[in-house]
């Protein structure tokens, strides 16, 4: 500890650190520092404290899941803070690090009051507001058996809020896991982090840079040992990594993308052409094309808008205006919004995608100049006592004859006593109960809602028992929350003939990473594609295979190449066609 405060003392005298004005990316002084920062880094001592992997599997949350607390640090905007805590506490115990709590109070005491019911001081030193970053993770031996806290290294110099973890680690008494020691050493940020909460994780490509020599950390790992770390400490078993954005600055994929249960992404989206929007839909494409749901379905996708700043955009000095940085806290779920017309359409879009959520929109414009919003500076801690439910919400139907089976899977570590699916067709009505039975696999439950004439809406939910006593519903605030589909009529389907094949401009473009290529047919058919430089000579073939009719999306990594005019050439028995891109 003697060399963690001589460290800080150095902070102190450049200037770089003062809690109150610490940006969210690194500053110059700060890289300066981190010769300093990789031979100093030490954590807290925590009991116990582990720098090896866990020996049984993990499974880290899904930030929807059920949570005792969510972390703020008390420093920079306050007001933001006060109004998270306003709603949070109502969901669980707000942990609230500060190094005074009687200032704390004081401010919260300021009309519009809020008391400190359910929430707890920690008194700890701390340099920065940004704890989505350096909090400690959540995650449970055996999928929901013992809560453990996960800790990487923390992408910044900032050596008070790299031992926050564990720190919270010792006061909620769980074993620590860090990352700090090689082969498993590990540099990583919370806010380019995120996941299904069943083994898939998901990052820009900073992970990579951070672990490499660019990154300043001393830690230099490949690809695939960073998978393998995320995989014996975190449980991701697929770890899907896209390329980053040109304007985002900081690299973290809460910027622009949120999953909101383990089969959707709700992902911002910029008008046609403008700042980060080709590249965000070029990962999205990416992923679409290459990645099922943990359900072996493709995920689906809610947009939502990446509003302008006074007319302005991130490529042309507007704010990184965003509405995906939320934070999920039990039955809430918090928004930033920005004072602007296109916050209520932001707001609707969360409402119509978690029903019985309670949606509250938050103003986020003290924060987002230093880019980050409500997502940056909370952090959840999940429960100490899981009951795992999953389902996968039933799809619209043209079935009016046969009944609808919901199936869910239902896990705690007292074992599942009873379940029951609760379904309705009029939210002014009662539900009807249904006893679920578990299924060929006992860890799946199911239960039968019966067939349903054309035009009727199916509202439900699902409740799990533990031999424990433990109790739990899925969506989260039922029976305010449900799913829900629709018994549908028949629909002709016409089909044509006549065989067209198209190639739509790459995007992004100019590219220097994951690139998408729209590719449409009416009809399947066999075909390669390669890139060229600008005399026709093949550079690379990526992609020699059937495309199916209709629109087809086909990638490359120009990430290798040097800057320069490329072709993107697709050969058909029928046709070839050649169109520019452009990789700077």
């Amino acid at each position: 500890m003697k060399k963690l405060y001589a460290f800080l003392i150095l902070l102190l005298c450049t200037g770089s650190v003062q809690a109150q004005d610490l940006p969210h990316r690194m500053t110059e002084q700060e890289r300066s520092l981190l010769p300093q920062y990789n031979a100093e880094r030490n954590g807290q001592p925590a009991n116990p404290l582990f720098t090896t992997p866990p020996a049984s599997p993990v499974r880290t949350i899904g930030e929807w899941e059920e949570l005792q607390g969510l972390q703020l640090t008390w420093t920079s905007y306050q007001s933001m803070l006060k109004e998270i805590v306003r709603h949070a506490k109502q969901e669980t115990k707000v942990y609230i690090v500060t190094s005074n709590p009687t200032t704390v109070i004081n401010y919260l005491n300021q009309p519009p009051a809020v008391d400190t019911q359910n929430v707890q001081f920690v008194i700890a030193p701390f340099n920065s507001v940004w704890c989505r970053d350096y909090g400690l993770w959540s995650a449970y031996t055996h999928e929901v058996d013992t809560l453990i806290t996960i800790d990487w290294i923390y992408n910044r110099p900032r050596p008070l809020d790299n031992v926050i973890p564990s720190v919270f680690a010792n006061l909620l008494n769980t074993p620590f896991y860090e990352t700090t020691a090689s082969p498993w050493d590990l540099v990583h940020t919370g806010g380019n982090f995120m996941t299904d909460g069943f083994g898939t994780g998901f990052s820009s490509n900073l992970i990579l840079t951070d672990n490499s020599p660019a990154g300043g950390f001393n830690v230099t790992h490949t690809a695939a040992e960073i998978d393998t770390i995320m995989n014996r400490f975190m449980g991701i078993n697929r770890y899907i990594k896209m390329t980053v954005l040109p304007y985002d600055g900081i690299h973290h994929i809460d910027m622009h993308m949120k999953l909101l249960d383990e089969e959707t992404l709700l992902v911002g989206q910029y008008p046609q052409g403008v700042a980060d929007g080709p590249q965000i839909e070029a990962n999205l494409q990416y992923i679409l094309n290459n990645f099922n749901s943990v359900y072996g379905t493709p995920y689906k996708v809610i947009r939502i808008p990446m509003p302008a700043d006074g007319g302005l955009y991130p490529n042309n000095g507007g704010r990184y205006f965003t509405y995906t940085n939320s934070s999920f806290i039990n039955k809430t779920i918090i928004v930033p919004t920005y004072n602007i017309p296109s916050d209520t359409t932001a707001l609707r879009i969360y409402r119509d995608a978690l029903p019985g959520y309670k949606v509250v929109g938050i103003n986020s414009l003290s924060s987002i100049g230093a880019s980050g919003a409500l997502h940056c500076i909370t952090k959840e801690i999940g429960t100490d006592d899981p009951l795992l439910i999953s389902h996968q919400p039933l799809p619209d139907t043209y079935d009016d004859v046969n009944p609808y089976t919901v199936q869910a899977l239902m896990k705690h570590r007292s074992g599942i006593q009873t379940a029951t699916l609760y379904y309705r067709t009029d939210t002014l009505q009662p539900y009807t109960p249904v006893p679920m039975v578990q299924g060929f696999n006992p860890a799946y439950w199911l239960a039968d809602i019966p067939a349903q004439p054309v035009g009727t809406r199916i509202y439900y939910y699902v409740q799990g028992n533990a031999f424990s006593g433990k109790s739990q519903v899925r969506p989260m605030p039922a029976p305010a929350g449900y799913w829900y589909f629709d018994v549908l009529g028949t629909t002709g389907i016409s089909m044509t003939e006549n065989f067209d094949f198209t190639v739509d401009l790459p995007f992004p473009n100019p590219s220097k990473g994951i690139t998408c290529i729209p590719v449409t047919s009416s009809a399947n058919v066999q075909a390669v594609a390669q890139l060229t430089d600008i005399t026709g000579r093949v550079m690379a073939e990526f992609f020699n295979g059937k495309l199916k009719a209709g629109e087809n999306k086909l990638f490359i990594n120009t990430a290798p190449a040097a800057p320069g005019v490329y072709f993107i050439r697709v050969i058909t028995d029928e046709k070839t066609v050649s169109i520019p891109l452009m990789v700077r």
